[in-house]
């Protein structure tokens, strides 16, 4: 009796079964694409191998100055730009107000200069890191946290920001008190700054008796930090700082942020 199972010669037979074909597809890729800029070579190398070697992330291109960075970007749209200051060329701040209409920016370098960190903030960094002070994990989990909007700050770029707004805040204080019929100036100098010597005291912030903390985030409040830029520099959550800006306002006796950043700088 012939074999039933055998096909008949001639007869079409079926496509062999895939073993795989019961699987789903894999899903689509959802690594961040990174950019890594900096002139120095190894710096590059070491960064995109530590970087691809996370499943979640991969570093798509690398420049070696700020133009390539620009090129880079403006050809793939990277979810994340690490961006050293000093590089040849065009160095990362000239390409840093281009790089942030593209894609959000950290930078990644050896420039610790208050002055350097202000102006990468002003000019719309996310984020500011200086080489030896974060771990592997640190830097990897900035770069997932900056494509999500939150700041990221090591130790040394975040006192040289405070230290900044101090400043900064100290000399808008200097400047108000003194001569106040004389015409707004957007620049007085550092030299006829030094020479100016105020008539009225400046503002007693002791009088407001907050703690060294929220005299802290009163200063970057002043400067026009939101909260998620404040935690990041101040290494502590949102939340915290939402409890210690309710203390401040009820110590200033302020509603909004503009009404105590007015009496912090005794502008009012």
């Amino acid at each position: 009796m012939p074999d039933q199972t055998t096909p008949h010669p001639g007869e079409k037979q079926p496509p062999p079964h895939d073993p795989f074909e019961d699987f789903p597809p894999p899903a689509p890729s959802t690594a961040l694409r990174v950019v890594v800029a900096d002139d120095n070579p190894v710096v590059r190398a070491g960064l995109t191998a530590l970087l691809s070697g996370r499943a979640d992330i991969t570093v798509v291109a690398e420049a070696a100055d700020g133009r390539q960075a620009y090129e880079a970007a403006l050809a793939l749209h990277p979810d994340v730009i690490l961006l050293d200051v000093r590089m040849p060329g065009v160095d990362g701040l000239s390409a840093l107000p281009h790089l942030v209409q593209i894609s959000p920016v950290v930078m990644l370098t050896y420039s610790r200069e208050s002055e350097i960190v202000h102006e990468a903030l002003r000019l719309g960094a996310g984020g500011y890191l200086v080489h030896g002070e974060f771990t592997a994990d640190q830097l990897v989990d900035a770069v997932r946290n900056i494509k999500n909007g939150r700041a990221h700050f090591t130790p040394t770029a975040a006192d040289a920001l405070v230290a900044r707004l101090r400043q900064t805040n100290e000399v808008s204080a200097t400047a108000h008190n003194y001569a106040p019929h004389q015409p707004k100036s957007p620049l007085i100098s550092a030299k006829r700054l030094s020479q100016l010597q105020p008539v009225v005291a400046q503002s007693d912030k002791s009088r407001f008796q907050l703690s060294a903390r929220e005299a802290e985030i009163m200063d970057l409040i002043a400067s026009g930090m939101n909260n998620q830029q404040i935690a990041a520099t101040c290494f502590i959550s949102e939340k915290t700082v939402k409890n210690h800006i309710n203390r401040i306002f009820a110590k200033l006796h302020s509603t909004s942020r503009a009404e105590a950043a007015a009496k912090w700088l005794g502008v009012t």
